[in-house]
């Protein structure tokens, strides 16, 4: 798998963690809940962009963010 299908996925990921966000704010029954689990995916998407950075060969013009 190639450093950007990685980065790709990590992006995926951190757009789940936005959709939990979304969702903690109209289920306050399992906000808090829906909020650890964002902050772990979110966790999880920077562990992901610092392994491709550190491991793997680096992707010419790749911002995180722009991805």
């Amino acid at each position: 798998m190639s450093s950007t299908a990685i980065l790709f996925e990590a992006k995926q990921l951190h757009h789940v963690g936005e959709r939990l966000d979304l969702l903690a704010d109209v289920l306050p029954v399992v906000s808090e809940a829906l909020l650890a689990i964002s902050g772990n995916i979110r966790q999880t998407t920077a562990l992901l962009e610092i392994l491709v950075a550190t491991k793997m060969r680096p992707v010419t013009g790749f911002e995180p963010e722009n991805f």
